[in-house]
């Protein structure tokens, strides 16, 4: 991704991002944090296809990104779920689309309810889910169209600590057998560390890539590791990265 983005407002523009010169390999999950209005999530809606760079490309496979495609799922804070809809219809929703038959809609559907833990619930609307329940029927009609990319702004957000965990470890455990690509952006230092790869620094005015930070760690991920004095050093080294060097002290932060 080599982009720019630029926005006019009356007779003034605003710089979004600039020179965001960044490559995500196959299979890696990436986690981008910084502080607010350095352009997270106008990076992630370019890379959607729900935004175009003024100057630059996104590219997928080599291939440019002119809008949204299947190729490409995306998971927002607010689960984005039909809800008149059930389940297992909100999972067949996307392979309905691609006029995937029925048989195989219902099998490819019943593998990924499964795989998020949502199989007693297939038959439930998004009423009657609590809210982690609905991010992982999201996260399975994301997985369902079979995208080679998971893009994900913030999608535990809303969430309560607890589930939050909850919601950390059964997204890396669908990972660890999928294998997809993901780029997952947040707030939170913590869950940026635990979750990557590799997390992504920004600096704002004007959004840019300020650094590329290792995790090390081996995954599956466990509670003993979230104590490990490892964790605790390279989460430190992220939020001197987030906090000190973008200008903004503690008592500033964003959860």
């Amino acid at each position: 991704m080599k982009t720019g983005r630029v926005f006019g407002f009356g007779d003034s523009t605003f710089v979004a991002l600039e020179n965001l010169d960044l490559q995500v390999d196959d299979g890696e999950f990436v986690t981008v944090v910084g502080p607010s209005g350095c352009g997270k999530s106008t990076a992630m809606n370019i890379a959607a296809g729900l935004l175009r760079p003024t100057s630059g490309q996104c590219l997928v496979d080599g291939k440019a990104v002119e809008g949204p495609g299947p190729e490409r799922g995306v998971i927002f804070q607010q689960y984005a779920l039909f809800p008149w809809l059930t389940v297992r219809q909100n999972v067949e929703f996307g392979l309905k689309l691609k006029g995937v038959s029925a048989p195989e809609r219902r099998r490819i559907a019943s593998h990924y309810i499964g795989l998020v833990g949502l199989t007693d619930f297939a038959d439930a609307l998004p009423k009657q889910l609590s809210g982690g329940m609905k991010q992982r029927c999201a996260i399975a009609r994301a997985y369902a169209v079979d995208p080679q990319v998971l893009l994900m702004d913030e999608p535990f957000g809303a969430l309560d600590a607890l589930t939050r965990v909850r919601m950390q470890n059964q997204l890396l455990d669908t990972w660890s057998r999928e294998r997809r690509t993901v780029m997952f952006i947040t707030h939170d230092v913590d869950e940026a560390v635990y979750l990557a790869n590799r997390v992504i620094v920004m600096a704002s005015r004007p959004g840019r890539l300020q650094e590329i930070i290792e995790v090390n760690l081996p995954y599956p991920r466990t509670d003993e590791i979230r104590l490990s004095p490892e964790f605790a050093a390279i989460r430190n080294k992220v939020w001197h990265a987030v906090y000190t060097r973008s200008g903004q002290s503690s008592s500033n932060k964003e959860e």
